[in-house]
């Protein structure tokens, strides 16, 4: 037994999460892409099945009210609201990120218009997810602004009297870098903008502090790190003091201050609601539900502390087992500055993750040379770290 191996023994039988792993699907492969879809909590199927054969095939119409369908997204974001800091009451599950990212950057324009309507411009991560790039690029032309891309680091610079909207990524999905929320808050802030910050690498595998920071919107993806399951629902934080002025561009019945009133004009309900827009996806929306009770007795800083000790941990075994010069961390070694995944750069990238796939080692490849590992705390343990360590210097030899 090498050293490393005993190493990852004794974290394991210190780790307070371990029992957790018992509340997932899971076989003997070493799941390294919960930073894309997470892995199936064991609670799912049978609740789906509850909704599908007693809820919709026995109660039917009547399950809106007497099982909780009406109340499901805000009842869900409540359930969300703690692992990203946010009391209750500000955030709405439904829709898509794409649906949401543009619901947020178009209402944080008009919110910040009567700041001044010469604010014009809609600053943008650089480094972003292509979707977010595009819908910013819509909701420009929809406002009457224009686009202007940014690094994150560089943002101080960039900000003015012409910055409507800030659109951010928490975690840069390549590398994993973690952006500095409260700082670049308060920069935009400053300039008098409004920020719109883009969760999906960050809820559920560390602290994001939306209250604590005066972050204003914020969007994020369920299916990854929260395990909601492939096209779970997002959701949509509107800070508390700015949801009376929240004005969505895509106004809709279930978004109406009376929504079975079918009035003709527009009347935004109170509250985060007003995020919503049509009827909600309650299959997948009530998979969601289930799903989130692994987080029941579960703390984000405790999450927080064991992602950072298994990247830790994934570093050292690369390290001692790659051969070197073969890969490269992208990631930042940094503990502020790091999420919860590790990229790797490697030529033949491609080729590569394909064979840890096919020796039971599943990361992504991210173009043109990225090899990608997400580390997902709740069912990640550190014998199956050295365990991919080990199988990618096997397959780099």
């Amino acid at each position: 037994m090498s050293e490393l191996t005993r190493k990852a023994e004794k974290l394991d039988a210190a780790d307070e999460l371990a029992a957790k792993r018992g509340e997932f699907v899971l076989d003997d492969v070493v799941y390294l892409d919960g930073n894309s879809l997470g892995a199936l909590p064991v609670a799912v199927p049978g609740r789906v099945e509850d909704v599908v054969r007693r809820q919709w095939g026995e109660l039917r119409i009547r399950s809106w009210t007497e099982g909780g369908w009406w109340t499901a997204p805000e009842r869900i974001g409540d359930r969300i609201a703690p692992l990203v800091g946010a009391a209750p009451g500000q955030i709405v599950v439904g829709d898509s990120t794409s649906v949401n990212v543009f619901k947020a950057v178009v209402g944080a324009v008009r919110l910040a218009r009567p700041a001044g309507p010469e604010r014009d411009e809609i600053v943008v991560d650089a480094t972003t997810f292509p979707t977010d790039g595009y819908i910013a690029e819509s909701a420009a032309r929809m406002t009457g602004c224009t686009v202007r891309p940014a690094e994150p680091s560089s943002l101080p610079d960039v900000l003015g009297e012409r910055t409507a909207a800030v659109l951010l990524n928490h975690v840069d999905y390549r590398s994993g870098r973690l952006h500095d929320l409260p700082s670049l808050t308060a920069a935009v802030h400053a300039a008098g903008a409004v920020v719109v910050w883009d969760l999906c690498h960050s809820a559920g595998a560390l602290p994001v502090g939306l209250d604590e920071h005066g972050v204003d919107l914020a969007v994020g993806c369920t299916y990854k790190y929260l395990n909601g399951g492939p096209g779970s629902p997002a959701f949509l934080y509107v800070r508390a003091d700015v949801q009376d002025r929240f004005d969505s561009p895509l106004p809709g019945w279930n978004s109406h201050a009376e929504p079975f009133g079918m009035r003709p004009s527009f009347e935004p309900a109170a509250g985060a609601v007003r995020g919503r827009v049509g009827t909600p996806d309650i299959l997948s929306m009530l998979a969601l539900e289930a799903a989130l009770e692994v987080w029941d007795g579960v703390t984000v800083d405790a999450v927080r502390t064991k992602s950072l000790a298994l990247t830790d941990f994934f570093l050292e075994c690369v390290e001692a087992y790659v051969p070197e010069g073969r890969v490269s961390c992208v990631t930042p070694l940094a503990h502020g500055e790091r999420g919860s995944q590790v990229a790797l750069r490697c030529p033949d990238a491609g080729d590569v993750m394909q064979r840890l796939i096919e020796r039971g080692v599943v990361g992504d490849f991210r173009h043109p040379d990225v090899l990608r590992f997400g580390f997902t705390p709740l069912y990640v343990g550190f014998a199956e770290v050295e365990r991919a360590a080990r199988v990618l210097a096997e397959v780099l030899a």
